[in-house]
């Protein structure tokens, strides 16, 4: 009887990850191979690569896996705390170097800029979370804060600390952005009167608002593109 639970480290070496990865460059690999590699072993019945197939098809690929919290990833069998620790922080490490197009401050000249830059943050989660580009006259980043988390509310989203933060960051100008957990950006009753509400408040204190996306799975709405800001 075939064993076909072999371990990776007992395969001909040209059929190790690891080993493939090194000779052909990791562009190359399979994504069951390339989070393998991070897993490094299996469980006790299963390698390593049938440990992140499993992975891959029960989460629907890196971006379901990257979903989902630490105490689920926990619960799969074979699947522990440090192991759970290394696929997160590899997300993160992919998430960075994708926004690291240079050392300077990124600049923000569109809807599309700021959607591409956010939406792996909030795309994918099961919760709404809002966050502010706080931004110079020029338009380049300053830094980017997640200032609300929950079912956002006037009297959650509070104007008094978006314009206090604003102005310890010395910001010329803000984008907001916040996620819908169904996929659908449109915008909500309450997205326009927390928006219209946030604008005004800025505008006392001299700061421009210059959009406000709305961030789907797929796609994105703006507020600026559709003349509402």
């Amino acid at each position: 009887m075939n064993d076909y639970s072999l371990r990776i480290k007992d395969w001909p070496e040209h059929e190790r990850p690891r080993e493939r990865l090194l000779k052909w460059g990791a562009d190359k690999l399979t994504d069951a191979e390339l989070l393998a590699i991070l897993l490094r072993v299996g469980g006790v019945e299963d390698s390593a690569i049938d440990l992140a197939r499993h992975l891959l098809q029960r989460f629907g690929g890196f971006r379901g896996i990257d979903s989902r919290s630490v105490a689920e990833l926990c619960q799969i069998n074979g699947i522990g705390p440090a192991k759970t620790a290394q696929i997160k922080a590899a997300l993160e490490i992919g998430r960075r170097a994708s926004n690291a197009v240079s050392t300077e401050r990124p600049k923000i000249d569109s809807s599309r800029d700021a959607y591409i830059m956010l939406r792996p943050y909030l795309r994918d989660l099961s919760r709404e979370v809002f966050k502010v580009l706080f931004l110079t006259a020029r338009n380049n980043l300053i830094v980017e804060k997640t200032l609300f988390e929950g079912s956002l509310t006037e009297s959650l989203v509070n104007a008094r600390e978006v314009v206090k933060e604003s102005l310890n960051q010395s910001a010329a100008s803000v984008i907001f952005a916040h996620n819908h957990p169904s996929g659908n950006p449109s915008p909500s009753a309450e997205d326009k009167r927390i928006t219209t509400h946030l604008i005004d408040a800025c505008k006392l204190v001299g700061i421009s608002v210059l959009d406000h996306i709305i961030i789907g799975k797929e796609t994105y709405f703006s507020f600026a593109d559709e003349g509402l800001v």
